[in-house]
C-alpha cells in the first residue's frame, strides 16, 4: 500500500509539468496564505495545496484508487457545436496513458459512453468501438447508464454490448462500498429505449429506491454513489425525484460523495454533509487540450482526494476528526 505524504497543517506538493498535468481548485495564479479551521493554507502558482485539521493523523493509508470519466459520446460523425465525437478516441488514448501510470483498482464511466446513431446496427458499431478502448484501461471496469446510451438501443442491447446484466448494482472495494444507479426511467416508470423519452425526464423508480434503502442498510462501509443525471439540482439536468434519493442517502449516514455527469461541466455542491461532484464531459472541445478525466484516492479514514486532468477540477476533502461515521472495513 502507498502512503500519503506526511504533512502537518501545511502540505504542498509541486506537480511536474507534463502535457496532462493534474489540476485542483486550489491552484491560483498568485501567492497568498490565510487561516481556515485552524490550518494554514498556502496558495502558489503551480502548486497543489492540501490541509490537515489540527489533531488529525498526518499519515493516512490509501485503500482504493478509482479512475473516473464521463460523457464520452463517442460516434463516428462530424462535430456538432462544442461536441467533437470522433475526438473521443484520441482523448481516451491520452487517458489510458495516464491511467497506466496511476494504476487505478477500477475505472468508472459515468454515462453517455456513446452518442446517437440513425440506426441500431450503426449504434452497436459505435458501442463496440469505444468499449474496445475502454476495456483496455487498467483495472476493473464499471458502467453507468446514460440517456444517450439508449437513444437508439434498448437497455438490454446496451448491456449486452458491454457484457453486463444489470444497470444498477453495488460492490465493495478496499473496504468501501460503491453504488451504481440508473435514472434512465420516465416519470411513469417506463425504462428509456428507442428514443421513447424526453432527456429531461429522468427518474429513479420506486423499486430501485427500495433496493437502494436495503443496500445501504446492509453495508457497514462508507459509501460512494455513482450516477449519470445529477442528484443535487432540480433543473432539467437533474433527476426529478432527486430529493427522495438524497433523503435515502442522508438517512443512511454512510454516503461520503456522489459522482455524476450529464451536464458536461465541473460543478460541486455539498448537501447535508455529502459531496455532489459533477465531472467534465470528455466530448466537449476539439483535441486533447480539451480532455477531462480524474483519479480518485480513498483513504482509511474516509478522506477523498480527486486529481483532475486537463479540464477536470481537482478536490481534497478531509474528514473531521470528530466525524461519527461508519468505519472502513478491512478488505
Amino acid at each position: 500500500m502507498t502512503k500519503r505524504p506526511a504533512v502537518v497543517h501545511l502540505a504542498m506538493t509541486t506537480t511536474a509539468p507534463t502535457k496532462t498535468a493534474p489540476t485542483t481548485t486550489a491552484m491560483l495564479s498568485t501567492r497568498r496564505a490565510f487561516l481556515h479551521d485552524g490550518s494554514l493554507l498556502l496558495f502558489a502558482a503551480g502548486a497543489t495545496v492540501s490541509t490537515v485539521s489540527a489533531g488529525q493523523s498526518a499519515e493516512l493509508e490509501r485503500k482504493v484508487r478509482i479512475g473516473l470519466l464521463t460523457d464520452l459520446h463517442y460516434a463516428d460523425k462530424p462535430a456538432a457545436g462544442t461536441r467533437f465525437y470522433r475526438d473521443t478516441l484520441t482523448k481516451l488514448a491520452e487517458t489510458a496513458q495516464q491511467f497506466r501510470l496511476d494504476q487505478p483498482d477500477f475505472v468508472v464511466e459515468l454515462g453517455d459512453l456513446i452518442d446517437a446513431a440513425g440506426d441500431i446496427a450503426t449504434e452497436k458499431q459505435y458501442l463496440a468501438r469505444i468499449n474496445q478502448e475502454f476495456t483496455a484501461l487498467p483495472g476493473e471496469k464499471h458502467y453507468v447508464l446514460g440517456n444517450h446510451c439508449v437513444h437508439t438501443l434498448t437497455k438490454s442491447e446496451f448491456l449486452d454490448g458491454i457484457a453486463r446484466s444489470k444497470s444498477h448494482y453495488s460492490f465493495d472495494s478496499g473496504g468501501f462500498h460503491f453504488v451504481i444507479l440508473d435514472a434512465c426511467f420516465r416519470s411513469d416508470g417506463v425504462p428509456y429505449g428507442r428514443d421513447n423519452f424526453q432527456w429531461n425526464d429522468a427518474n429513479i423508480p420506486f423499486d430501485q429506491l427500495e433496493w437502494l434503502k436495503g443496500d445501504l442498510q446492509a453495508t457497514a462501509n462508507r459509501t460512494i454513489v455513482l450516477a449519470h443525471q445529477r442528484l443535487d439540482v432540480q433543473t432539467d439536468v437533474g433527476v426529478k425525484n432527486a430529493a427522495q434519493v438524497r433523503s435515502i442517502l442522508e438517512q443512511s449516514g454512510k454516503v461520503l460523495a456522489v459522482f455524476q455527469g450529464h451536464s458536461h461541466h465541473n460543478a460541486l455542491r455539498d448537501i447535508a454533509g455529502i459531496h455532489y461532484c459533477t465531472l467534465e464531459a470528455m466530448v466537449e472541445g476539439s483535441g486533447v487540450k480539451h480532455n477531462g478525466y480524474a483519479m480518485m484516492d480513498l483513504y482509511a479514514n474516509g478522506d477523498i482526494r480527486i486529481t483532475g486532468y486537463r479540464s477536470q477540477s481537482g478536490y481534497d476533502w478531509r474528514q473531521p476528526v470528530s466525524a461519527n461515521s461508519a468505519p472502513v472495513s478491512q478488505p
